[in-house]
């Protein structure tokens, strides 16, 4: 063995052992990170970093022992639950900045041991109540900069040792009495710049370990419900809030803008109970038809309005569902086909294809920090039409014709007979109108023929030019002019006086405004054919007895 030499070529055995195993081991490092590590991704340990590649989708190739992942500032749009259902080890999980607007029930349910969640910047605008399901040691839930409005009851159930919510840039404008109920071990609470105007004393309630609470730049109104905050502020607030944000500036109403809540006496935080107007309180309609009612109700803050169906006797399964103010409600039994849209300040019940199954009572709420009020309404079905099978009914449904029921509200007959009815109306109107114009038409062309026959405004030209000529012969220097009007109208000689020669003013003025009285005087043929000597033959008159004449000046 002394006398074998190693060369280049031919090295000892130890060093091309040791040269093999490096080479095995890079080319096992190769093959991890082509199987392991998503395209376009880096893979370091535990770590995988998918930041800023245009991602749509989370990568299904993730390791699974990977406990860190980085997929930030890309384009997935949402979590489902098959996408993280392989990663049990994750610790961390930073998905800002993307496009989420949907999670999907139960997306995180396998990561049961993950710490830190980053959801800002996404399109978030709905956390269900089982979106976090499985999360228990999760300390950290970022959900800033979406696009969220509310917040209903037991939205962050089983986060019991969540330590940090960050919910400032937000849209939300309602947050639920217990949306907070399970977060024991929370210390911060950011709130800030979103659209809150209220907040209730119970939704802090089960925060017993709240160190840092951010509600600041929110549009608050200063009424009634918040008298608890402006005495918290003053006493246990001291301790939660800076200096900056125990000034919570007032936005409504209107009196107490831009005042800071702390700042405004007791008796300005003031509230107007609801009133609550429905018409009508109970309609008869057939069955198929649709039915709209709606309940407005009126007071500050502007009432919120919410519709049940009173439970009758038979009893149904009750099903709690979250009303408009965050709480829980256990509706009556609600019927198939209805549908209840509460809204602020105005709820309508809108019920299509009606059924006996609608029959029944329904009542109104209005609720508003000062109070609730509440109106019922009665909703029965007319069956006249229907078959001559009867199904069971209800006491509250009508069995009789609707013209029986003492009731004709016009309210109650279907929108096309409505219609019908309206154009009806209309059209009778119409001719009665034209019939008045036409009989007051008639009337009055009646009334103004014996005027006219009677009275003459206009020259009459039966006379000829040979009449006017003779006028025109008779005009004196002071140019009083002659017209005729009518050759019917007699003129009396009692109002010559023969001694002066002449006629006196007053009795031209008599003759010349003489009414002319049809029948009287009538010309006959001979008269009628005289010349100007028979015209005026009698110079004591001056004019014909048989011309009636007008003297204009």
């Amino acid at each position: 063995m002394a006398g074998v030499k190693y060369s280049q070529h031919n090295p000892p055995p130890r060093v091309a052992a040791m040269g093999l195993q490096v080479l095995l081991c890079v080319l096992a490092l190769q093959v991890v990170r082509t199987l392991g590590c998503p395209t376009g991704c880096r893979c370091y340990s535990l770590t995988v970093e998918c930041g800023s590649i245009g991602l749509r989708e989370i990568p299904a190739d993730v390791p699974p022992t990977t406990q860190t992942i980085f997929l930030q500032d890309n384009s997935i749009g949402q979590i489902r639950q098959q996408d993280l259902s392989r990663l049990g080890q994750l610790h961390y999980l930073y998905l800002q900045n993307n496009s989420i607007s949907a999670l999907e029930p139960g997306a995180f349910h396998s990561q049961q041991q993950l710490l830190e969640l980053a959801l800002n910047g996404n399109r978030i605008h709905l956390v269900s109540g089982n979106v976090f399901q499985g999360l228990e040691h999760l300390r950290i839930l970022y959900l800033a900069g979406n696009q969220i409005t509310r917040l209903h009851d037991f939205t962050f159930r089983g986060l019991q040792r969540l330590q940090e919510l960050h919910l400032q840039e937000n849209s939300v404008e309602l947050l639920g009495e217990q949306a907070l109920a399970g977060l024991s071990s929370l210390a911060l609470l950011d709130l800030s710049r979103n659209n809150l105007r209220t907040l209730s004393q119970a939704s802090l309630r089960p925060l017993a370990s709240l160190q840092v609470l951010r509600v600041t730049d929110n549009p608050w109104r200063c009424d009634c419900a918040l008298h608890w905050l402006r005495s918290w502020i003053n006493e246990e607030g001291q301790r939660l809030l800076s200096s900056a944000e125990r000034r919570l500036v007032c936005a409504e109403p209107p009196r107490l803008s831009h005042h800071s809540l702390v700042e405004v006496p007791g008796n300005s935080l003031v509230c107007i109970p609801p009133v609550v107007q429905l018409e009508p309180k109970h309609l008869t309609v057939r069955l198929g038809e649709n039915v709209r009612v709606s309940c407005q109700a009126s007071g500050y803050p502007q009432p919120l309005v919410t519709w049940k169906k009173v439970s009758q006797t038979k009893a149904s399964p009750k099903v709690s569902e979250e009303d408009e103010r965050g709480g829980t409600m256990e509706p009556s039994k609600r019927v198939r086909g209805d549908r209840f849209d509460p809204d602020t300040g105005s709820g309508m019940l809108f019920l299509s294809n009606m059924t006996v199954a609608h029959v029944g009572r329904y009542e109104c709420e209005a609720w508003n920090p000062g109070g609730v009020a509440r109106v019922t309404f009665h909703l029965s079905v007319n069956l006249s039409s229907s078959s001559s099978q009867r199904p069971y009914m209800p006491v509250d449904i009508s069995q009789e014709p609707l013209y029986d029921l003492d009731s004709m509200d016009f309210n109650a007959l279907s929108m096309a007979t409505q219609t019908t009815i309206a154009i009806g109306i209309s059209m009778l109107a119409l001719t009665a109108l034209l019939l008045i114009a036409m009989i007051y038409s008639r009337h009055r062309h009646r009334k103004k023929g014996p005027k006219e026959e009677s009275i003459l405004y206009v020259n009459d030209y039966s006379d000829g030019p040979t009449t006017f000529a003779q006028l025109e012969e008779y005009r004196d220097e002071r140019g009083h002019e002659m017209y005729v009007l009518n050759r019917s109208k007699p003129v009396f000689p009692a109002s010559y006086s023969r001694q002066q020669g002449e006629l006196t003013p007053e009795q031209l003025q008599d003759q010349a405004t003489q009414t002319v009285v049809p029948g009287l005087g009538e010309r006959s043929g001979e008269e009628g054919e005289r010349g100007e000597e028979a015209l005026f033959i009698n110079q004591s008159l001056l004019f014909d007895t048989h011309i009636a004449y007008e003297i204009h000046c």
